[in-house]
């Protein structure tokens, strides 16, 4: 049986419609240019020191694993394994906490297969394709087993080399994989010929016995949903949405994004329902701002009404004692007054002048 490092073997969707989990090869059938840069093995980034919680528990290792674990003096093993377990149980929620986890626990015991194919997982699943080649054949020599080939033609063509994944499908390696592992190897083949342009030879790779078997296997909703995928791009709308609807049927634990799929050739829009939930959201939040600001508007605005009657009290004084030390001095009114009527007299003067002239 393939190793399970902790949660690792949870699955999860992602744009390829295939599993992620990182015990069930992952087949490839996302479009090459939908892929996202990787830094090289030799570029990748050193991670920080990482603490481990205080739930860590070995036994969610599988036994072979912790088997190797045994070769490490005591401490060292605790803190590897405790390592593997963080990379399973965050590759779902946080693939980049998960690869820092399985890179840590690499750099301590770098001659373990365990801690070899950890890195090489996560590293394929956070897209470091080259890093992630470069561990799996690692563990692979130490091994023996080709239970990731299916990955690791995945990786090539990650890299942007199809063909080269394409010659793995076909190598001898192949004809000793397992059913599941075997299936997984052909949705990548198949992603390959997507690659190189040639739709209809992926659609006829993907055809078989297999779309349509006595019982539903696990690898079945992934099949049908690189199937469905392949003709979509091909132009056979009709029948892409059919292979989306048997694969939403054998997709139990959600898998693919199969039932989104066929809503979206249905013409159905997701975007504007959660729009309006957003919209509802910030109004809740706008609505409970203006209600505070009108709290602290009514609360400044009695602050200042105090504060102008108070202003108005000091006037009031200020002009009584004025009155008193100006003695029958006009005020501050009849000045501007008298002001006002000169202003106005001399305008009319103006006025009278040019009308003589004229």
């Amino acid at each position: 049986s393939r190793p399970s490092y902790g949660d690792r073997d949870r699955d999860r969707s992602g744009d390829r419609g295939a599993s992620a989990s990182a015990s069930e090869e992952r087949g490839g059938f996302q479009r090459r240019e939908e892929r996202a840069p990787q830094p090289a093995a030799a570029e990748a980034e050193q991670p920080a020191y990482l603490e481990l919680p205080d739930d860590i528990d070995l036994s969610d290792l599988d036994d072979d694993i912790r088997a190797e674990l045994r070769t490490l003096v005591r401490m060292k093993a605790q803190l590897v394994g405790g390592h593997l377990v963080m990379a399973g149980r965050l590759i779902d929620e946080d693939p980049e906490q998960a690869y820092k986890h399985a890179r840590t626990a690499q750099q301590l015991a770098p001659r373990l297969a365990a801690t070899r194919e950890a890195l090489g997982l996560t590293a394929y699943l956070s897209d470091r394709y080259a890093e992630a080649l470069a561990e799996l054949r690692a563990a692979r020599r130490i091994t023996g087993s080709n239970h990731q080939w299916a990955v690791m033609a995945d990786c090539e063509r990650g890299l942007g080399r199809p063909e080269k994944a394409l010659e793995m499908a076909q190598a001898p390696e192949a004809k000793e994989l397992d059913k599941g592992t075997q299936v997984e190897l052909r949705i990548v083949a198949a992603g390959a010929r997507r690659d190189l342009g040639q739709v209809d030879a992926a659609v006829a790779m993907l055809q078989g016995a297999d779309l349509t078997p006595a019982q539903i296997e696990p690898w079945t909703a992934r099949l049908r949903y690189a199937y469905a995928d392949a003709l979509l791009e091909a132009e056979r709308e009709a029948e892409a949405r059919e292979w989306f609807a048997r694969a939403a049927e054998a997709d139990s634990d959600g898998i693919t994004d199969a039932e989104h799929r066929i809503a979206t050739l249905d013409g159905v829009v997701f975007d504007e329902e959660e729009d309006a939930e957003d919209a509802d959201e910030v109004e809740d939040v706008h609505g409970a701002d203006l209600e505070e600001d009108e709290l602290d508007d009514d609360e400044d605005d009695d602050d200042l009404e105090d504060a102008y009657d108070e202003d108005d009290e000091d006037d009031e004084a200020f002009d009584d004692e004025d009155d008193d030390e100006d003695d029958g001095e006009p005020d501050d009114s009849s000045r501007v007054e008298r002001v006002e009527r000169v202003e106005l007299s001399a305008e009319e003067l103006e006025s009278g002048a040019e009308d003589e002239e004229q």
